[in-house]
């Protein structure tokens, strides 16, 4: 299995990878993007019998990737030789047109054309063009694509042509490390000041007008990173997955007015911990929330501001939507991602050897 160290794909590999062990399923986890960071070199070693190599590799959404992009791809050939693998499961997408042995499936989590579609108009420029054949060749290998939600899967095949059996498999995360605790008086966030998908500026311009200061985690663009205020945000910086989680189960609110976020593993982990969430109106979102969340078209800050500050104001209000938050957020378990998964890799498996088949149908 592939993956990049800098994104949610991370904690969703390894969310997958923990809960398919549990099933019987050996998963060789490889890494691309950036070098591990010490508290993910810690979640690896939670895990136990993981085997990670390491690749550094630039990932193909990157400047002028595709040097290193070629480099990856013959690197996980190598691989593939000396592991042996039953099924080849990548989180991206032009490695799918190489010529592997085993079977291979596709992740597909977000892409660099539905981002900028959905952040900057549906044009795109020249310079996606390379982008848009490397992604197209390496969906139309894969024998399987699946995507953490039917508004994503919807996405790829609008961009990239037909997919050959596309399939929705949404992410999960362990209840057990977002426990709800005492609420505090603060609203929640996380993401970069600057990302336009996730819109985490909005909140900085509502901010001086809410009761409540706004707190938000992730890196951020001041020297030294750490905590900064502005006006009535309070930035954190980059937080441990501990950290983060401890946070959480603080936050009486939660907000994400995303532009674009194909499912929302942050907003997950937010449920979980009994926050009352409070979400960009989009597709995807609505599809992972349904009633249990608040909606807010992404672009109007006055209905942002109106919604926060009544929640704020309504304690009986907060809490009917922290217990709806939570309780459709344990429906998404990894548990459950794995099976989808498996049933997956079952039939890529179907024309392969009788035991293969025997060892995953055990673990279903």
């Amino acid at each position: 299995m592939t993956t990049d160290t800098l994104s949610g794909v991370w904690t969703y590999a390894l969310e997958l990878t923990r809960a398919l062990g549990e099933r019987g399923i050996e998963v060789s986890l490889t890494t691309m993007g950036a070098p591990l960071s010490p508290s993910q070199r810690e979640e690896v070693r939670e895990i136990g019998a993981l085997e990670v190599y390491e690749g550094g590799y630039k990932l193909e959404w990157m400047e002028n990737p595709w040097d290193d992009v070629r480099k990856a791809g013959e690197w996980l050939l190598r691989l593939e030789e000396r592991i042996e693998p039953e099924v080849v499961h990548l989180n991206d997408y032009a490695h799918g047109a190489l010529a592997w042995r085993a079977p291979v499936l596709i992740a597909g989590h977000w892409c660099r054309l539905s981002w900028r579609q959905a952040t900057q108009g549906r044009a795109t420029p020249e310079e996606y063009d390379r982008y848009r054949r490397e992604v197209a060749r390496g969906l139309a290998a894969a024998e399987i694509v699946m995507a953490p939600t039917r508004a994503m899967l919807q996405s790829l095949k609008e961009n990239y042509g037909d997919l050959r059996d596309g399939r929705v498999a949404p992410d999960g995360r362990d209840p057990a490390y977002f426990t709800p605790a005492a609420k505090h008086e603060f609203v929640f966030s996380a993401g970069r000041l600057c990302d336009e998908a996730k819109n985490i500026a909005a909140l900085g311009r509502i901010a001086p007008h809410l009761l409540w200061p706004v707190l938000v985690a992730g890196e951020q663009p001041h020297p030294g990173g750490g905590a900064a205020e502005l006006g009535n945000i309070h930035l954190l910086g980059q937080l441990s997955p501990q950290r983060m989680a401890a946070w959480l189960s603080h936050a009486a609110i939660f907000s994400l007015p995303a532009h674009y976020e194909p499912f929302g593993l942050t907003a997950l982990e937010a449920g979980l911990a009994g926050c009352a969430l409070v979400l960009g109106d989009i597709p995807s979102l609505r599809e992972v929330w349904g009633e249990a969340a608040l909606f807010v078209p992404p672009d109007d800050e006055n209905a942002l501001c109106r919604v926060i500050e009544e929640l704020i104001a309504d304690p009986d209000w907060r809490a009917a939507y922290s217990a709806r938050a939570r309780r459709r957020a344990l429906e998404f378990t990894p548990g459950r991602m794995a099976e989808v998964y498996l049933a997956a890799y079952a039939d890529l498996m179907a024309a392969r050897t009788a035991p293969a088949r025997e060892q995953v149908a055990r673990a279903l």
